[in-house]
């Protein structure tokens, strides 16, 4: 489980952030089913498979965070047998899954009276916090005019769209990235996710800054929501990953490189507010 889980998030099959934390939490459980001779060798077995999964996306602040945590409350109790030392990574577990999916469903609600008081939207990418947000909404009688990216490469707004398309009171639409600058004038403002904010800076999925310093130039409000954990003021350096050349061509690159970063950095200045469980923070 542990390896397959590795490479679903290498590979972004699973990629909203909140989602990558989780799985991944829930992936080390597989561990407590197997047999060690001492609490050293489990141990030294959970900080090995952490490891795996914190590198299999070193950008998700969320995974990092709750990843280091299971090991180090396990770590530190220096439990006297290994069904102890089990058992405390079940409970750390369960608490650090529940901690992420209700601040998840918090800030969500929170971003709910935006969307039904701006409801012309552009978002970018997969968010399943602004999708849980715009459920939310629609769910309160809410009708909602939705814009999506395609979010290239990966082409990962595609999934965004195909859900919202199935959601009633949810106009879809899909437009290739360059477009956004078209759209803009058609939206009351654009919503996406965060992976984190560190500092003065927005690490999302690379084609956000464009669109945030278009939408700036437009005069249309960028919101993004998260849970507040992702608010990182230290601890915490960013990591940017470059991925395959084949996921942008698919030819042989002869005599040119291709780069294919898979996040990008937003100055926080072109933000007008981050929407969290905990508050807004307003830029």
């Amino acid at each position: 489980m542990i390896d397959g889980t590795v490479e679903e998030i290498a590979d972004m099959q699973t990629h909203s952030s909140s989602v990558v934390a989780v799985k991944a939490a829930e992936a080390l459980l597989a561990l407590t089913e197997r047999e060690y001779p001492t609490v050293e060798e489990y141990v030294r077995t959970l900080e090995r498979n952490s490891h795996a999964l914190r590198r299999a996306n070193p950008s998700h602040a969320s995974l990092q965070t709750t990843q280091r945590e299971i090991v180090s409350t396990v770590e530190d109790a220096e439990d006297d047998s290994v069904a102890a030392a089990k058992e405390r990574t079940r409970d750390v577990v369960e608490d650090v899954v529940a901690r992420v999916e209700s601040a998840k469903e918090r800030a969500a609600e929170r971003a709910v009276e935006y969307l039904r008081e701006d409801p012309a939207i552009l978002t970018h990418d997969y968010s399943s916090t602004v999708l849980e947000a715009i459920e939310r909404t629609v769910d309160d009688g809410a009708s909602l005019d939705v814009y999506c990216t395609e979010a290239r490469p990966r082409y990962l707004g595609r999934k965004m769209v195909r859900t919202l398309a199935d959601l009633d009171g949810v106009d879809a639409h899909l437009i290739v990235d360059g477009a956004a600058g078209h759209f803009l004038p058609e939206v009351d403002q654009v919503v996406v996710g965060m992976d984190c904010i560190v500092k003065d800076t927005l690490y999302n999925r690379v084609g956000t800054y464009p669109l945030a310093a278009t939408a700036d130039d437009a005069g249309v409000p960028v919101r993004v929501v998260g849970a507040e954990a992702k608010m990182v003021t230290g601890g915490f350096a960013f990591e940017n990953e470059h991925r395959q050349a084949s996921e942008v061509i698919r030819e042989p690159a002869d005599g040119f490189a291709v780069e294919n970063p898979a996040y990008d950095a937003t100055p926080t200045r072109l933000l007008d507010a981050a929407v969290t469980d905990e508050t807004v923070h307003e830029y």
